[in-house]
């Protein structure tokens, strides 16, 4: 008895040891679900800049210039990733009919706005920046030699999905490429 008395919190404190065992949740295709990315607070700047890194590292791989980030651009980005979420819809036209190019202007940028990616995942920028690039459409968007700024906001639901959208602007005038 004095024995097994002995060896019960052994045993306890033993089993608090272990980690617990999780399996990946699949969904109904036997994918692994994916994970919740969430975005913390003061995060802006590390993500803003993780992406610019990101872009002019495949624009250099494709022999364009690099971009600079354009707080205009982030703004119209940031106003159309949160409007994109209140409409529950990812596409390019504002709930008040906007184009890409008005939210532009509105913000103040006087150059050319050459594109823009959006997406609604609940995916990293890196793994979204990843799936822009397998497109042909969102990759021209990205490597456009005209580009000289970069805009790049999101907004995260409490949910966790988050609407991205990156805006690419210039001056119009085509960079040579690198000989």
């Amino acid at each position: 008895m004095r024995l097994s008395l002995l060896l019960a919190p052994a045993l306890l404190l033993l089993a608090a040891c272990t980690e617990p065992t999780t399996e990946t949740q699949l969904a109904s295709d036997g994918r692994p679900l994916p994970k919740l990315y969430r975005i913390r607070a003061g995060d802006e700047a590390r993500i803003q800049y993780e992406i610019l890194d990101g872009v002019n590292a495949l624009r250099q791989a494709a022999g364009a210039v690099p971009v600079t980030l354009d707080p205009r651009l982030n703004a119209a980005a940031a106003t159309h990733s949160r409007d994109m979420a209140n409409q529950n819809r990812p596409w390019h036209f504002g709930s008040d009919g906007s184009s890409p190019m008005d939210r532009v202007r509105r913000v103040g940028y006087t150059g050319e706005m050459l594109g823009e990616n959006i997406s609604e995942t609940y995916e990293s920028e890196l793994e979204t920046l990843s799936a822009w690039m397998e497109q042909p459409d969102t990759r021209d968007v990205i490597l456009d030699r005209r580009g000289q700024h970069l805009g790049f906001a999101w907004h995260q639901e409490n949910s966790g999905k988050i609407w991205w959208t990156l805006i690419m602007g210039g001056n119009g005038s085509a960079a040579a490429p690198d000989s």
